[in-house]
């Protein structure tokens, strides 16, 4: 801990390790944004990160720091369970609130209501797909990163099938190459929610 005149500072408003690199080098390669493009998300992505942060400042940090106070007080630490976790836990905590101001600040939030070109497909776009070899249909808005959930029918701008149909309009014929080998697909719909 770095001390001050007025007594300790918390670590978690501390660099640790400063200069040892950058936190996206941590991320999973969905999560990660090429160099020098934009953190693209919709107002729905948005809004889900900052009430994240929220409860994690002023809600669960607090507690866990609460229990962390408390655990100090019982005596030896290197035995306190309650103290270990919490502060295992308050790391934890600092830095996902690091990251998603991270992600906050560099936020370009896109309103696909007000996407132009609403015939062509564009980031926040819904778009309905057909497989040319099997003929099933999906349906995939193309979202931020911190968004995307394959499981909800989200999926990110710089996924493999989002850049493939990035310009196209309902009618065209995309390939694209996935992680089962090269596709192509007929774009059924494109619309703007």
């Amino acid at each position: 801990m770095e001390r001050t005149t007025a007594g300790f500072v918390s670590k978690a408003f501390t660099r640790e390790g400063e200069g040892s690199g950058d936190e996206d080098e941590e991320l999973s390669p969905a999560l990660r944004l090429p160099p020098g493009s934009k953190n693209y998300m919709t107002r729905r992505g948005y809004d889900t990160l900052r009430a994240e942060l929220d409860q994690l400042v002023r809600i669960e940090r607090p507690k866990v720091v609460e229990t962390v106070a408390w655990a100090a007080g019982n005596g030896d630490r290197s035995e306190n369970g309650d103290y270990i976790y919490g502060k295992r836990r308050l790391r934890e905590i600092d830095r996902r609130i690091r990251f998603l101001i991270k992600r906050i600040e560099s936020a370009d939030v896109v309103d696909p209501e007000r996407q132009q070109g609403l015939e062509q497909v564009f980031f926040g776009a819904t778009v309905t797909i057909e497989d040319a070899e099997t003929g099933e249909e999906q349906t995939w808005q193309i979202v931020g990163v911190d968004e995307a959930n394959a499981s909800d029918g989200r999926i990110s701008w710089i996924s493999p099938l989002a850049r493939a149909l990035m310009k196209a309009k309902e009618g065209d014929t995309v390939r694209f190459q996935s992680p089962a080998g090269a596709r192509e697909v007929e774009i059924v719909a494109v619309r703007y929610l």
